[in-house]
């Protein structure tokens, strides 16, 4: 397909998706809402009970994407530290370990049962990585982790599925383990992104945030949204921007917007 746009103008809504989101305004009730947050855990695990590790595809387009897993060396061959937070069953997780052999990675997620697809992984070794089931929101990395003693920390398609109202602990939870100087690498869904437009009516939790038929919630980021997020909790912006793609839906014959926010955020 086309080239992906980066840059830091979001995506333009046709009038008829203009119109469609300005109707869709009836809130999930709180009710639900509270039941949600209560079984999230239960959610994901339920989802990777259904999904094993089929569901997503190997991320061997990370290093690509991120070439500040190689840059954040000062040296060659330099033995890096990683946090890969929200690790999924180690689609992310494993193509890095099997790139760079001179990363130690610690990772983490919610779901008790990712963990323990990880850990099943024929690739899996306690002599190259720490794998641990943690909630970002409460339970504190540092029973885990050594204070300021992580290179890089990649939070990949995470974020998106914690309220809003807590993503900032989770932030504040990373800063404890990063080393000063160090970056946390962010890749998320994008406001206006086509998952967000083909939510049906009743779906809505809150601005820009949304839960699907399986419980799983996911939020949509604006720029500025993520910037003031990560500022507040005392990191700085080092590029954050919008990236736009199209891709093609083979099977409906459509082409679709996909907008993702790449970034990178350095704890002073």
């Amino acid at each position: 397909g086309a080239l992906p746009k980066k840059g830091h103008s979001a995506r333009v809504l046709s009038p008829e998706e203009a119109e469609r989101l300005a109707k869709d305004q009836v809130l999930v009730s709180e009710f639900k809402q509270l039941k949600l947050e209560k079984e999230a855990q239960k959610n994901w695990d339920l989802f990777y009970k259904r999904n094993s590790t089929n569901f997503f595809k190997d991320r061997h387009w990370t290093t690509r994407e991120f070439q500040e897993l190689k840059a954040c060396r000062e040296f060659a061959d330099q033995k890096l530290t990683v946090l890969e937070a929200g690790c999924g069953v180690g689609n992310c997780l494993f193509p890095l370990l099997e790139e760079d052999l001179n990363i130690f990675a610690y990772a983490c997620d919610f779901s008790p049962r990712a963990v323990e697809y990880v850990k099943k992984n024929a690739l899996y070794s306690t002599e190259r990585c720490k794998v641990f089931q943690c909630d970002l929101t409460k339970d504190d990395l540092l029973d885990n982790i050594p204070a300021d003693s992580v290179d890089v920390v990649t939070l990949i398609f995470v974020l998106s599925a914690i309220h809003p109202e807590k993503m900032h602990l989770v932030l504040r939870n990373i800063y404890k383990v990063l080393k000063p100087g160090k970056c946390v690498l962010f890749r998320d869904y994008g406001l206006y992104d086509h998952a967000m437009l083909r939510f049906k009516s009743g779906s809505k939790l809150g601005e820009n945030f949304y839960v699907r038929q399986d419980g799983t919630r996911s939020y949509f980021f604006t720029e500025e949204f993520l910037s003031q997020l990560f500022k507040a909790e005392g990191y700085e912006p080092v590029v954050n921007e919008y990236v736009q793609r199209e891709t093609v839906n083979r099977k409906e014959d459509l082409c679709v917007p996909r907008v993702f926010l790449q970034s990178k955020f350095r704890k002073p």
